[in-house]
This record gives C-alpha cells, sequence and structure tokens, in this order.
C-alpha cells in the first residue's frame, strides 16, 4: 500500500467518525453540591485562603463548583494556576466571585464587601462579634446573610478545631515576634527570650490558660524563660500544668498579685478568649504604666476587643506602637504571618465539613440530623448571633430563631 493510500485510508475512517474522538469525561455529580466563592482578602493585609489547591480538587471531583479570585492565594504561596488546574474557576473581580452561593472567606466581610454579596448568601468567616458595630449586623440583616462565625464552629466533643489550629499557630509563632522586639536591633531591651549560664531568665506572664498558652508556655520553657500563667478557671491550670509537665507558677486573676508580676515581666501575652459576648480588661493602664521601659506585650485577644486597656489594633505593616514607653504588638491576624501553615490548617477542617455537608443534602440538613449541633447559637434575620450580642444591639428575643448551624 502506497503511502497516498495510506493518508487516504486515514482521512475516510476519520470522516467515518472511526477514530475514537476525545471527550471530556463529565464530573459526578452528588445529590447537593456547593457553589464556593473564595475571594481576595482586602483587610489587615491578610495572606491566608481558606482553601489549599489539593483540596480545590477534592472538592471539584465530588461534584462541587469553586471560583478563586485571581491572587487570591498568592499569600499563602499559591497561584491561579494551580487552582485552575485543581479545577476552580478563576475570575477577574470580587464582583464576579461573590455571585457564588456561599462565600468562603478569612476576614470578616467589610461593609463595601457586604454591599457586593446577594440577599440570602451564605458565609462562612471570622464575624469577631465583639470588636463590631450594630450598623454591621444590620448591614448583614438588610440582605439576610446567613453567616457562620468559624470562631463558633465545634465539632463533636465541644472542641473548636479552627480556634485550636490557630492558637496553636499563634502560640508556636508568639514568642519568636517577643524575641525581635526585645533585642537590640528593633530598639527593645536588648535580651533574648531565655537565658544563660549567670544571667537571670527572661520572665513571661501569660494572662489565659487556654491552646495558645499552652503553646506560648512550651516554647518560653524551652528557650529557658520563667513562666508566670495566669486564669480564673482552675480547671485550665491544672490542664496546663499537666499538659506541661512542668511545676510552673499559676493562679487566679489576682489584681494585686497580677500588678506586682507585670511590674517585673520582660513579655506579657494576652491571650484571654471572650465569654459571653464581652470583652473584658484584666490589665488596666494604670498596671501597663507600672511596667519596666521596653518590656513587650503581645495582645492575642485584640481580635475580640482585647484583654489589656492600652491595646490598640494594628497590623502586619505597623505592628507596635508604643505607649508609657512599652511595646505593644496588638496584630489581629497574627497566624497571617505563617500563611502557608495557616492555610493548611483552615483547609483540613473546611473540606471535609464541606464534604460531609453535601451528603448530608445541605448544611442545614447536616445539623438537623445531629442533635449536638445545636449550641444555643441563635439567627436574626438569618445573621449569626447570640443571646448577649442580641441584647447588646437591642433585638428582641422573639425576633431570634435557633442557628441552624453552631457545630460541624
Amino acid at each position: 500500500m502506497t503511502k497516498k493510500e495510506k493518508s487516504g485510508f486515514a482521512q475516510l475512517a476519520q470522516e467515518s467518525s472511526l477514530y475514537p474522538q476525545e471527550k471530556l469525561m463529565p464530573v459526578k455529580r452528588s445529590k447537593y453540591s456547593f457553589f464556593i466563592g473564595l475571594p481576595n482578602e482586602i483587610s489587615l493585609q491578610e495572606k491566608r485562603i481558606t482553601l489549599t489547591p489539593d483540596s480545590v480538587a477534592l472538592l471539584v471531583n465530588n461534584g462541587h463548583e469553586v471560583w478563586v479570585e485571581t491572587k487570591a492565594g498568592e499569600g499563602s504561596k499559591f497561584s491561579d494556576k494551580e487552582y485552575s488546574e485543581a479545577g476552580a474557576k478563576i475570575v477577574y473581580s470580587a464582583e464576579e466571585v461573590y455571585k457564588a452561593n456561599i462565600i468562603l472567606k478569612i476576614e470578616p466581610p467589610t461593609l463595601e464587601e457586604i454591599d457586593m454579596m446577594k440577599p440570602r448568601q451564605g458565609l462562612i468567616s471570622a464575624v469577631q462579634m465583639g470588636s463590631q458595630t450594630p450598623d454591621y449586623f444590620k448591614a448583614l440583616n438588610k440582605k439576610n446573610i446567613t453567616a457562620l462565625a468559624f470562631e463558633f464552629i465545634e465539632d463533636k466533643v465541644g472542641g473548636f478545631p479552627i480556634i485550636r489550629a490557630m492558637s496553636e499557630i499563634a502560640g508556636n509563632t508568639v514568642m519568636s515576634i517577643a524575641a525581635e522586639y526585645l533585642s537590640s536591633s528593633n530598639g527593645g531591651k536588648g535580651v533574648i527570650v531565655g537565658g544563660i549560664t549567670g544571667v537571670p531568665p527572661t520572665k513571661v506572664v501569660i494572662i489565659g490558660a487556654g491552646t495558645v498558652a499552652e503553646y506560648a508556655a512550651r516554647a518560653a520553657i524551652g528557650l529557658g524563660a520563667e513562666v508566670q500563667v495566669f486564669d480564673n478557671h482552675i480547671y485550665k491550670l491544672r490542664r496546663i500544668k499537666h499538659t506541661l509537665g512542668q511545676q510552673i507558677y499559676t493562679s487566679t486573676i489576682d489584681t494585686v498579685t497580677l500588678a506586682e508580676c507585670l511590674k517585673n515581666a520582660d513579655i506579657v501575652i494576652g491571650a484571654l478568649r471572650v465569654e459571653k459576648g464581652r470583652a473584658r480588661y484584666v490589665v488596666t493602664e494604670e498596671m501597663v504604666a507600672d511596667m519596666k521601659a521596653d518590656s513587650v506585650i503581645i495582645d492575642l485577644s485584640i481580635d475580640q476587643g482585647g484583654c489589656v486597656e492600652t491595646s490598640e489594633l494594628t497590623n502586619l505593616k505597623q505592628p507596635i506602637f508604643r505607649k508609657y514607653d512599652v511595646i505593644h504588638y496588638c496584630v489581629a491576624n497574627i497566624a497571617s504571618r505563617v500563611a502557608y501553615t495557616a492555610t493548611t490548617a483552615l483547609s483540613n477542617i473546611f473540606t471535609p465539613t464541606i464534604l460531609r455537608a453535601a451528603e448530608e443534602g445541605g448544611i442545614e440538613e447536616m445539623i438537623f440530623a445531629h442533635k449536638w449541633f445545636m449550641n444555643g447559637v441563635y439567627t436574626y434575620k438569618g445573621s449569626l448571633t447570640n443571646e448577649p450580642i442580641a441584647r447588646k444591639f437591642g433585638l428582641k428575643h422573639k425576633d431570634l430563631s435557633l442557628l441552624m448551624a453552631a457545630r460541624f
């Protein structure tokens, strides 16, 4: 057979549809699928994103649709190409990504972002109720947005998986931050965190005995610092001593004792969680004024209002300020300093949650199918709130309905 005859047969076979033709394999659709938008964070120099490309690929392969705003993952070192190859659609404006039915983001949406949202849209993000204004919640309520604050999301055993993950990161990071600002090169006291032979160790006061305190204390002890932990919950103080395996100094938050310890402290870490929706100051302005010059306060509770009276919200570009010659570090999104790690941790929590919700037929169905999801949290016109917040903003109890998502 000649070359010409071969090409003629090939042409005939192609025209007769004898050659297999390429066709995209259809993506399996589950009974319930989500349309998720991942916007670019615009506030507080936030660098995290909620889902990694690997998680997006898993969700897309299970029939969900994911739109990612261009450059949303760059702060966590994930490119648009990686998200595109994972099956996400890259969109080039915030208006486009906010067309999704569910917005999954890190920081609370700004008022400008709320304006772009659709009525009755779903939102999963931090809400930071303790630092919001009534106008903020009115803007959410006006569009009947169902906002699930991930700082309230619980697991089956009553833990806060997202808060714990971010707290572990903050606790591990906080001592390196303190070391930066204690160094002479940054105008600090010129001491190391810890100590060396013949030199008294650095004194670290930690207010709160939760996860942040545990990891911060472990890091400080490992460096050789002298650690003192204050909390009003005795069981938390017992737990942290048991977990650390160290006979560290612990005390309830007694004003006189705390004030004396602060006078000699080199580093003060505020790690108290808000209780009943209200921020509380346990370190007064007078206590700060009596502290040593160039000592460092790191208020990790600042996203909920702070536990130090002199604290003011700062950002990653201008993280510190001085008051009474004491260095204050009050960055709300401290985990954004290690955005890749934080994004991976968040993604590991959100991905199985979304997959499970789809199997149950939706978020509401997932929650009502398991009684342990209910946690006494409420919605007002679709927006997440709770009783103390409702009272603060003048919402009547009769206007509240039981939230359909308290625990994931």
